[in-house]
């Protein structure tokens, strides 16, 4: 019983992205609009992205400017990149957990707010110069 659980480990641990990345999870935006400004800075070197993200007057643009600047420090400090060769490879933002609320409404009733929460992730990489 034991083996097989170490083979699916050894199968996971080798197709295991190596790219360094960082994670926000439970942001309490909603991923629709954390999405108009990853679409900014997708594909774009790290600098480029960092100024985009630092003019952007959207809500989302502080959160996405920090977690950027937390995968930046872990492909540096963790893997020894260079900085000034990493481009952002990929990011997206999935929907995450919805907290449900009530307002009073009129004649007794009431309505449901949702707030919405989302997980973003970004992943950098080196750009291959060919």
């Amino acid at each position: 019983m034991a083996t097989n659980t170490q083979k699916k480990a050894q199968a996971h641990m080798a197709a295991r992205d190596t790219r360094p990345a960082a994670h926000a999870k439970y942001v309490r935006i909603s991923s629709r609009k954390v999405k108009i400004v990853i679409d900014l800075i997708r594909g774009k070197n790290v600098d480029d992205a960092l100024a985009i993200l630092q003019y952007t007057p959207k809500a989302a643009a502080p959160v996405v400017h920090k977690l950027l600047s937390s995968a930046i420090a872990n492909a540096v400090n963790n893997n020894e990149m260079d900085r000034k060769a990493l481009y952002v490879a990929e990011i997206y933002a999935n929907p995450g957990p919805t907290l449900k609320r009530i307002r009073p409404r009129a004649k007794g009733s009431a309505s449901r707010i949702r707030k919405r929460t989302c997980h973003i992730t970004i992943i950098v990489a080196p750009r291959e110069e060919a």
